[in-house]
């Protein structure tokens, strides 16, 4: 079917805005998608009106997740490539065939003392879908990595939400992560960068007011890079580690 020369403006305007997208300089947020405002004024009014983006005051806006969403969709229909990294990688929920996979990944990636046996896989599957984000290489169909989180209203993540599952609470206001994994031989690749990101657009989105998590003191850095703060040693005595609580900010 013939689109309108309005759809079709509107159309490329958002892929073209999605193709250029960049992260946002906020250390804070930078797992937020902006694109500058060089394109037509009403045409932006229009993807706004419509939630595929927020465009404030200022020279940029910001990608909603429907925004994403559509712009990935067209990219499909218009027989557009994308970054390399979506090119080779789909970023999916998790699914429950894929709970044997992804505890394997745990035994890969955690020493036994951390590492989620498969039951637990299974139950946190079972009942926190929503927060649970998958890495799959394209063309293989295997899954290569994967975020994991349970939600709750408490303010700090504890120990016993490694084990007990019934503590999850669908409508948490806090998304408590109980695991980053990547397959070694996948590593440096900007998996687990772009996992995480992906994983809190979304949680964004369901309306999560904090992402929390604990690491050894070894990736405090790295989850720097990604937008969390360090907020000092946790009171975790997780596999026996000593650990530190990173918050990132999602909605106040």
């Amino acid at each position: 079917m013939k689109k309108s020369r309005e759809q079709a403006v509107e159309e490329l305007t958002l892929m073209l805005m999605y193709l250029n997208r960049f992260s946002d300089d906020n250390e804070y947020a930078r797992y937020r998608e902006i694109s500058w405002k060089g394109y037509d004024f009403d045409t932006l009014n229009q993807l706004d009106e419509k939630d595929l983006v927020y465009s404030p005051k200022g020279k940029v806006a910001y990608f909603t997740e429907e925004g994403r969403t559509k712009a990935q969709q067209l990219l499909l229909e218009y027989g557009l490539a994308d970054r390399t990294f979506n090119e080779r990688y789909e970023l999916r929920k998790v699914r429950p065939e894929d709970a044997e996979t992804a505890a394997d990944i745990e035994a890969v990636c955690f020493p036994p003392s951390e590492a989620c046996t498969l039951p637990i896989m299974k139950e946190r599957i079972a009942l926190a879908a929503d927060s649970f984000l998958t890495a799959i290489d394209r063309e293989t169909g295997k899954m290569v990595g994967f975020v994991n989180a349970l939600c709750t209203n408490e303010w700090s993540l504890k120990d016993e939400l490694f084990t007990d599952t019934s503590l999850h609470d669908p409508d948490g206001g806090n998304v408590m992560i109980c695991s980053v994994a990547v397959l070694p031989e996948y590593r440096r690749q900007g998996i687990a960068r772009e996992m995480m990101w992906e994983f809190l657009r979304k949680q964004q989105a369901l309306g999560k007011k904090q992402a929390i998590l604990t690491c050894v003191p070894g990736k405090i850095k790295m989850y720097r890079k990604f937008g969390f703060t360090d907020r000092g040693e946790s009171e975790s005595a997780w596999g026996g580690e000593k650990w530190h609580e990173m918050w990132c900010t999602l909605n106040i």
